[in-house]
C-alpha cells in the first residue's frame, strides 16, 4: 500500500514539473504561433486569391493563377518584377555569401594568434552587428556621396576622379556589399573564432614536427575542424541574404535603373503599397521561401555527403 502511494506522489511530483515547464514554454509558443505560424499559413492562403484587403466581398479564388502569373505569363508586369527581384537578389546572395565567411574566416584565425589588443580589436570588428540597418546606412550614405562624400573627398584630394558609387554599376553593388560586409561579419567572426578556441593545439604541434606550413596546416586541421561552425555560418549567412531588404532599399533606393531592387523591395509595395496585389506578393513570397527550402536541402545533402565521405 505504501509503495503504490508513493508512486502516485511521484506521478503527481512529475505532472507538476511537465506543467512547469509547459508553463515557463507557453508564452513564447503563443507569440511564436501568433506572430509567425499563422501568418505563415495565412499568407499560403492568400497565394491562392484575389485578395482585396479594403473590399473583401471582391475577393475570389484564383488556384494557382497568381503563381502562373509570375512564373510563366511574360506579359504581365509582375512577371518582369519577380525574375528581376529574383535575379538581383540571387547576385547578392552569390556574391555576399563567400565574402561573408571569408572576410570573418580571416579576421578570426588572425584574434586567435592573440596579438597585443586583440580584445579590442575583436571588440571595434563586433559592433556594428548592434546598429541597426537605418543606422549602418546613415553611416555610409555620407562615405559614398559623390558632393562632399568622404571617400570621393579623398580621391579628388589626391588627384583622382569621383567614382559615383551611388549612381552607376557596378558601383552600386559595391557599395552594398561593403555595407553588408562591414556590418554582418563580426557576428560569423565571433562563431569562427569560438571554434578556433576548440581546436586541439596538440594537432598544431603534430603539423609542425611534421614540418607542414602554415596553408596546409590551415587547410588540413584548421578548415575541417571548423566544420560545424562552417555549416551554421553557411547556412545563416544563405538565409539571411535572401532576406536583404534595408541596404538597397536605404542606400540605392532599387537603383540605378533598378539594377539592385531585390526581390523583397518588390514584394513589400505589392503586399502594402496603394495598388497592393495581396494574391501576388504573397505568390511571390511562397516562391522565394520554396526556392530558399531547395538550397537549403541541397546544402544539407551536400554536408551530409561529405560527412559520410571523411
Amino acid at each position: 500500500m505504501q509503495s503504490i502511494q508513493s508512486y502516485k506522489t511521484r506521478q503527481r511530483k512529475n505532472i507538476i514539473k511537465q506543467l512547469q515547464s509547459i508553463s515557463f514554454a507557453l508564452p513564447f509558443l503563443i507569440v511564436f504561433s501568433i506572430f509567425f505560424i499563422f501568418p505563415f499559413f495565412y499568407g499560403i492562403v492568400i497565394s491562392f486569391f484575389d485578395w482585396n484587403f479594403f473590399q473583401p466581398e471582391k475577393t475570389s479564388f484564383v488556384g494557382f493563377d497568381n503563381f502562373l502569373t509570375i512564373w510563366f505569363n511574360d506579359e504581365s508586369i509582375f512577371f518582369d518584377y519577380f525574375w528581376s527581384g529574383l535575379r538581383n537578389t540571387l547576385t547578392f546572395v552569390v556574391v555576399i555569401v563567400p565574402l561573408v565567411i571569408i572576410f570573418p574566416l580571416f579576421l578570426s584565425i588572425l584574434i586567435d594568434f592573440e596579438p597585443k589588443g586583440y580584445k579590442i580589436f575583436r571588440t571595434i570588428l563586433f559592433l556594428p552587428t548592434i546598429l541597426s540597418i537605418s543606422s549602418v546606412i546613415l553611416i555610409w550614405q555620407w562615405q559614398f556621396y559623390n558632393n562632399g562624400g568622404f571617400i570621393n573627398a579623398l580621391l579628388t584630394e589626391v588627384g583622382l576622379e569621383e567614382i559615383p558609387f551611388l549612381l552607376q554599376q557596378p558601383w552600386a553593388w559595391m557599395a552594398i556589399i561593403i555595407v553588408t560586409i562591414w556590418w554582418t561579419m563580426g557576428t560569423n567572426m565571433v562563431i569562427l573564432g569560438a571554434g578556433l578556441k576548440n581546436i586541439d593545439k596538440t594537432l598544431y604541434e603534430a603539423a609542425a614536427i611534421d614540418g607542414a606550413s602554415y596553408m596546409q596546416t590551415l587547410r588540413y586541421i584548421v578548415i575541417p575542424s571548423l566544420a560545424p561552425q562552417m555549416i551554421i555560418v553557411l547556412i545563416t549567412t544563405v538565409l539571411a541574404s535572401f532576406n536583404i531588404y534595408g541596404q538597397p532599399d536605404l542606400l540605392t533606393n532599387g537603383g540605378p535603373d533598378f539594377t539592385t531592387t531585390v526581390l523583397m523591395m518588390r514584394i513589400r509595395p505589392l503586399a502594402f503599397g496603394p495598388n497592393a496585389r495581396p494574391g501576388i506578393a504573397t505568390a511571390m513570397a511562397v516562391s522565394m521561401g520554396i526556392i530558399m527550402i531547395i538550397i537549403s536541402f541541397i546544402q544539407l545533402k551536400i554536408i551530409q555527403k561529405q560527412g559520410a565521405t571523411e
